[in-house]
């Protein structure tokens, strides 16, 4: 077996990939509910035609989560692959030009529906991997999982921390390198090999006032204005956290980007002319804080006494859930308003109390840079798309926290189909031969991962 009969391999069956993918699309997994089970039982059924040992872990209404071996072996190395099944909603369907389960091929270049791009392409490309390596019979010590997992798209505890919790750990699968395929092209850059990702941190912040007549509203405190208050301090939030470095310079950002151009001089003429580029980079060194959802008031006449607002803030590596919260406490009573721990109070109390959503601390890959196998990988990216790929971070979260906070697989990167700025957008799409090419990344790179003792 070679390199050459894997590739060509693929070449000969580039249809029947695509009519998985199509099948793969066309099942609904829009998270909320989920129904990842619909995409679970159409990969198991593909795998167990191809031999591959599959189990199926359902749960809840129609969910699952999906893990599947290569061979039997559990007591050497193991290299992971990790795709989710479930999607987000597609919006109003009235705006898609096509229908976002329909699969829709376009002058046989371009499939249209909900979750080709995130990550749909990446997860059938994985499946496909997984079954030519099965097909070939490879002899080997090592071994190939595959962890499709549900719940991604709302926090990922009820698919990879569960998978990483209930079947990884306890089967003491030693992973020493894992894959998430999430879209990783950054136009107008080309692809991506993302080392690690900020954290995301949502806080509910209510505040409460006092209700009156808003014909007199000196009467009352309006919790509306109060919130108001808060939104506009927020830039000042910087100064109550300690200071953090970003695990990358900028500098050392733009180094890595540079090299997809021909010099440095034409990569600074494009970085000082796309504000995208200087954005994302301006994005990876520091923490940013949103307010992204606020309601408040009960009636046009009556002075509202309570305020809700969700805060949304993207944290760099070292920069800890609990700085974040004393900072913003911290900034609160600077402003004027007592923070409380409790949303309870008399009417006549003003107050502000703030409440933790979602906790997901920063992660990176340390030392990646003296990583044999990611240079492997660097170069099979670059012979397959013919363009050199750049190493980055992500400014967003991705379920490679679970991996490499647990100490589970601290080499855990991000690589796959897509343009990740088209994820989650109205007619989101792939183009056909990006889903060839990350079959044959995907299948080489486990080749040649399998050939090692």
């Amino acid at each position: 077996m070679s390199e050459i009969s894997i590739l060509n391999e693929i070449d000969q069956h580039k249809e029947e990939y695509i009519e998985f993918l199509k099948k793969i699309i066309q099942a609904d997994s829009i998270n909320p509910p989920g129904n990842e089970k619909n995409v679970a039982l159409i990969i198991e059924e593909y795998l167990k035609g191809e031999g591959i040992k599959t189990e199926v872990f359902p749960f809840g209404e129609n969910r699952a989560n999906l893990i599947a071996l290569l061979n039997n072996n559990f007591d050497s190395k193991c290299l992971v692959f990790n795709g989710h099944m479930d999607v987000v909603p597609p919006g109003d369907e009235k705006e898609w030009k096509y229908p976002p389960l329909s699969a829709f091929i376009k002058r046989n270049k371009f499939m249209f529906g909900r979750g080709t791009i995130d990550m749909k392409t990446s997860l059938s490309a994985m499946v496909i991997a997984l079954s030519i390596l099965k097909k070939f019979n490879i002899k080997t010590t090592r071994n190939i999982v595959l962890n499709a997992v549900a719940d991604e798209e709302t926090g990922g505890e009820l698919g990879a921390k569960w998978c990483l919790e209930n079947y990884l750990q306890p089967k003491n699968l030693n992973c020493n390198f894992l894959i998430i395929g999430e879209p990783t092209t950054l136009n107008p850059l080309p692809k991506a090999i993302i080392l690690g990702e900020k954290g995301h941190i949502q806080l509910k912040i209510v505040t409460y006032g006092i209700s009156c007549h808003s014909s007199i509203p000196f009467v009352g405190k309006n919790a509306i204005s109060m919130m108001s208050e808060i939104v506009l301090h927020l830039d000042e939030l910087d100064g109550f956290l300690p200071k953090v470095e970003p695990s990358m310079s900028k500098e050392r950002i733009k180094e890595l980007m540079s090299v997809v151009f021909p010099t440095k001089e034409n990569f600074d003429k494009v970085y000082n002319e796309v504000p995208i580029i200087q954005n994302f980079v301006k994005s990876l060194i520091q923490c940013t804080k949103s307010i992204n959802m606020i309601s408040g008031g009960i009636k046009e006449n009556v002075i509202p006494d309570r305020c809700e607002a969700i805060m949304d803030i993207r944290t760099l590596p070292g920069q800890k859930t609990e700085m974040l919260v004393e900072a913003l406490k911290k900034l609160i009573e600077k402003i004027g308003y007592e923070v409380r721990n409790t949303p309870h109070g008399n009417p006549e109390d003003v107050f502000v109390y703030l409440e933790l959503i979602r906790d997901a601390e920063a992660s990176y890959w340390k030392n990646w840079e003296k990583s044999k196998k990611l240079k492997y990988l660097y170069s099979l990216i670059e012979r397959i798309y013919e363009k050199r790929p750049f190493y980055s971070q992500l400014p967003a979260g991705s379920d490679a926290r679970y991996y490499r906070e647990s100490g589970y697989c601290n080499k855990t990167l991000l690589f796959g189909a897509g343009n990740a700025s088209k994820a989650h957008t109205i007619d989101e799409s792939i183009e056909l031969e990006d889903f060839i090419k990350v079959i044959k990344v995907y299948a080489l790179f486990s080749f040649d991962y399998l050939k090692k003792p």
